[in-house]
């Protein structure tokens, strides 16, 4: 990946904000969103959410812009378990401007690095994913999203 074509750099301040952010102790559903600083080329913190459900962060997102979003959950395992999953959402909404989407889509890839998360969810792994997250009543941003792509730290 280090051989790939970085488009936006990521915000130093942003870095170290995802890291807390993996690595936090709180068990509330959480939400950072983040939005490229076109004229800076540098992808940077647009808001901080806390105790927020799925529902309440659509409503926050923008109708026709792009975005990217970090969002930890509690979820409660068959067996009991309590697991709080660290998800990467990208979402480019219809009707973007193409040169947004472009530069959306070519930082994603330098931006999960970044941020480092590891475990990547293909497209039929995103169904299963969705079918665990209706269990939980958690229904992610697809009828307002054309692309999603969700990284998974667990």
């Amino acid at each position: 990946m280090s051989s790939s074509l970085v488009v936006c750099e990521v915000d130093e301040s942003l870095k170290a904000k995802l890291k807390k952010f993996r690595f936090r102790k709180e068990t509330n559903n959480a939400a950072i969103l983040m939005k490229i600083d076109m004229e800076k080329q540098l992808v940077i913190l647009e808001e901080e959410y806390e105790d927020i459900s799925v529902e309440e962060l659509r409503e926050e997102l923008p109708e026709r812009q792009p975005r990217f979003i970090v969002y930890s959950y509690k979820y409660v395992h068959d067996d009991k378990r309590v697991s709080y999953p660290l998800c990467f959402i990208f979402c480019s909404p219809m009707g973007c401007k193409p040169e947004q989407q472009m530069m959306y889509a070519g930082s994603k890839n330098y931006l999960v690095q970044a941020a480092e998360l590891t475990k990547v969810l293909s497209q039929k792994q995103w169904l299963i994913f969705n079918h665990i997250l209706s269990r939980v009543c958690i229904c992610l941003c697809v009828c307002v999203c054309i692309y999603i792509y969700i990284y998974i730290y667990i």
